[in-house]
């Protein structure tokens, strides 16, 4: 058999294949829809890339910025293309916000690349859709409803993190039961998945779920019509426990398994962080700290206040430094008294040190 090789299996099979008759009463020609014989064909031997060490001066800028932060936070960081990752207080869940839209996205594009759906499908949406807090979709829901495309609410979703495109296309995709369906048969790791804009802001602020809080600014009179200590009380619950709750470094790993082509097709993939690089939301967050030549694709999150406390303030994405190399990175901040210009300045801190290391000392970490 050795003597044989590859070569000459290839050729005899080849060879045997067509021997193989056409079917009765055909005419010698291959029907469109008739079996074609299978070639077996020996696949080179796969050759993982060695990992390597996490650069030093990266992890001790990362392990200063987690330390000095007033609060509790967590930060990941996965070199895509080197295998490193740098990580504090990353395997902890935090409140994700509107990071989850990602999850949504990720489901809908997967139901795409199943056939199940088309960007281009119309979908309406009307005044019982309607949810709470960012939803500038709000404005053109007039009459028999809003007619868009599946594309245009991913759209909206991902670049403004508008609430109600959001939740209509977790309804369009079955509810949060689908998304935590597709996070569990993707592996995505400590990744929760909540009940939606509408339940999941009114249990944080101690409310119940009524459609009266979509018009106008209902929710944000009912919420401040409520004794401070229920408020208090029930962002302490959500805090303790969050139902959207994902470990930083999950997240981070979910990202690098994107930007690798693991989790979608290859043009869902593209279509997804082409959209998250459009994103207009967080300017002050990661996306402020990158020099010019990197490019960043990211989606971010923003809790509720009160009292001066913030549950999440969020930024996650992947970075994408001049020679190509990517980081996927998570910073999220769970429970903090600091202003949100201490926030921000985390989150920048982040990217800088990321970026720092892509442009001076990148590739000169040594592989295990």
């Amino acid at each position: 058999m050795h003597a044989f090789g590859r070569t000459g299996l290839f050729f005899l099979t080849l060879a045997l294949a067509a021997c193989v008759p056409s079917r009765p009463g055909g005419s010698g020609r291959t029907p469109e829809r008739a079996e074609q014989p299978i070639v077996s064909i020996p696949l080179p031997p796969v050759i993982a890339k060695p990992v390597r060490t996490a650069p030093a001066p990266l992890e001790t800028a990362i392990d200063g910025l987690w330390r000095g932060f007033p609060g509790v936070s967590g930060i990941a960081v996965r070199a895509v293309d080197e295998g490193w990752t740098v990580e504090r207080g990353a395997r902890r869940r935090l409140p994700q916000q509107s990071v989850s839209k990602l999850w949504v996205a990720i489901t809908v594009l997967d139901r795409r690349d199943q056939g199940k759906l088309k960007l281009d499908d119309p979908i309406v949406v009307r005044s019982e859709d309607l949810t709470l807090f960012h939803q500038p979709l709000a404005f053109l829901v007039k009459g028999d409803g809003f007619h868009t495309t599946i594309g245009g609410l991913l759209e909206r979703a991902l670049t403004h993190s508008d609430n109600t495109a959001n939740d209509r296309l977790l309804t369009q995709v079955g509810g949060p039961s689908a998304v935590r369906a597709t996070i569990a048969d993707k592996r995505l790791g400590d990744i929760r998945f909540g009940p939606g804009e509408r339940l999941l802001q009114s249990k944080t602020a101690g409310l119940i779920w009524q459609p009266s809080f979509a018009i106008g600014n209902g929710f944000e009179i009912a919420r401040s019509r409520l004794d401070p200590a229920v408020r208090a009380a029930a962002l302490d619950a959500y805090v303790a426990d969050p139902p959207d709750g994902a470990a930083p470094l999950s997240i981070a790993d979910s990202l690098a398994r994107l930007a690798r082509g693991e989790l979608l097709s290859e043009t869902s993939t593209r279509y997804l962080l082409d959209t998250m690089g459009r994103s207009v939301t967080g300017r002050a967050r990661l996306r402020a700290a990158l020099p010019a030549g990197w490019s960043i694709a990211h989606k971010t999150g923003t809790g509720q206040d009160l009292g001066g406390r913030n549950a999440g303030f969020n930024d996650v994405g992947l970075l994408t430094a001049p020679d190509g190399r990517r980081y996927a990175i998570a910073v999220m901040i769970g429970d903090t008294r600091a202003p949100m210009r201490a926030r921000q300045q985390l989150i920048q801190g982040v990217a800088a040190a990321v970026a720092a290391y892509g442009t001076q000392g990148g590739g000169n970490a040594s592989a295990n």
